[in-house]
């Protein structure tokens, strides 16, 4: 399971400061990336952190700041030089990705810059190198759908979205597409692989409508990280969740009595939650959802990558150790740290604690709506520990179907071998067979 993406990843590390959302840089914008970029390159952190917006400031103080840039060489080798710089542009902020060489491995460090030209987040991930796009999938039929705009939610929360519905006949059944962790996109992307695009594309083209949208804290980042100590994995995940099911349930030529929810990852784990708060919902499709306790299934995760690289050097093995000094701070987590502005991992106290002991097969036990329980047999995220548990706990209930699959990852695409973090870099596309079995299923369902 991935609460944060780039905490099982590791290839990526992702610091939550009080924007994330991009927009093209104004002249100088890449001159202040670059030139910070370099001060950390010299060393130079106090420099650095004097460039820092004040909620990126406490969240990233200097020491901090230090032993981000020493897991970063500890693991990607010394740092050689600045390739190079691209920009891009969303809302009120700009950000640079300044692509650099280390010794072992070629990066993308962007530097989120607000309206001052302050650092406002800060993200390490491989380099994106050039690829050529996969043909669009197969089991995708453009003729047969259309892809609307809309919008979720309203008011300071609105939330852009894409509406892919069926030309002709109607009113449909129709699906939400609900998140993995981290500040996603509608297309879920991670890498060259656009998850959600597959589905929505591919489900559209067997009949049913989908709807999909930004994340909150991909579109509106810095008021995310305004909530501060208050974040929970409620005002994240659930509450646009449910605003997406009430307004598709109002959309013309969607049934609303067949408006179903597929959670991914995260987005699955919360699904029971979400359907709770949403009981008109018809059913939900559950996909990779870990099952485990969250502190738990996130060690073993950093434990699984960890394996991948046997006999590490000092420096390789420090961002495993820093991983695991922080989430033994999560761990001792009380009550009494839920106000709390100090993050851990990526989030606050608060956050932490509202997951601490929900298991999302029991949650699922409550409902009455037909669930759907997808999982890769490859996937080490959510594993097939997770997939067993979910099984053993609905044991029985006729109302829900499971189905494992062979090679398949997280991101339900095929893959040989052992997976590792890096063949997220490499294109590829939801399995056929998982949209045609998603398809059915809720086409069957919605027929009852």
């Amino acid at each position: 399971m991935m609460i944060f993406r780039f905490v099982p990843r590791l290839a990526s590390l992702l610091l939550l400061g009080s924007a994330l959302c991009t927009r093209a840089a104004e002249p100088d914008s890449a001159q202040v990336a670059t030139n910070f970029v370099g001060l950390l390159s010299q060393g130079n952190f106090a420099a650095a952190v004097q460039g820092f917006d004040g909620a990126m400031l406490a969240a990233l103080p200097e020491p901090k700041l230090k032993e981000v840039w020493q897991s970063v060489t500890g693991s990607a080798g010394s740092f050689q030089k600045q390739l190079g710089t691209r920009t891009e542009k969303m809302g009120g902020y700009d950000i640079v990705f300044v692509t650099s060489q280390f010794e072992k491995a070629r990066l993308d460090i962007k530097v989120v810059l607000n309206a001052r030209r302050q650092v406002s987040g800060l993200f390490f991930a491989p380099a994106t190198a050039p690829t050529v796009p996969l043909p669009p999938p197969a089991y995708v039929l453009p003729a047969t759908f259309q892809e609307k705009p809309a919008t979720v939610g309203e008011g300071k929360w609105a939330l852009p979205a894409t509406l892919n519905i069926p030309r002709n006949g109607g009113p449909f059944t129709a699906v939400v597409l609900v998140h993995g962790s981290g500040p996603a996109d509608r297309d879920e992307t991670v890498g060259p692989n656009k998850p959600f695009s597959d589905l929505a594309r591919g489900l559209a083209s067997e009949g049913i409508a989908v709807l999909r949208y930004e994340k909150r804290t991909k579109q509106y980042p810095a008021e995310c990280a305004a909530l501060g100590a208050r974040l929970t994995v409620q005002d994240e995940t659930v509450d646009d969740a449910v605003a997406a099911v009430a307004m598709l349930r109002k959309t013309p030529g969607i049934d609303p009595q067949r408006v179903f929810v597929l959670g991914h990852s995260l987005g699955g784990m919360v699904a029971p939650r979400i359907a709770k708060a949403a009981p008109e919902v018809a059913g939900l499709v559950i996909m990779a959802a870990g099952n485990r306790g969250l502190e738990d299934a996130m060690i073993e995760q950093m434990d699984y990558i960890a394996s991948l690289q046997p006999n590490p050097s000092a420096s390789q093995a420090k961002p495993f150790e820093d991983f695991k000094t922080e989430m033994a701070k999560v761990k001792a987590l009380t009550t009494n740290d839920v106000d709390s502005p100090t993050y851990l991992l990526g989030a606050p106290p608060r956050y932490w604690l509202d997951l601490r002991g929900y298991v999302p097969a029991q949650a699922a036990a409550d409902l009455k709506c037909p669930l759907l329980i997808l999982q890769g047999s490859r996937d080490y995220q959510a594993t097939v520990a997770d997939f067993d548990t979910w099984q053993k706990t609905l044991k029985g209930r006729a109302s829900v179907m499971f189905k494992l699959y062979p090679n398949l990852n997280h991101l339900f695409v095929t893959g040989k071998g052992k997976a590792t973090p890096a063949e997220y870099e490499k294109p590829g596309q939801v399995d056929a067979e998982v949209i045609h079995d998603i398809a059915q299923w809720i086409l069957k369902t919605a027929d009852r």
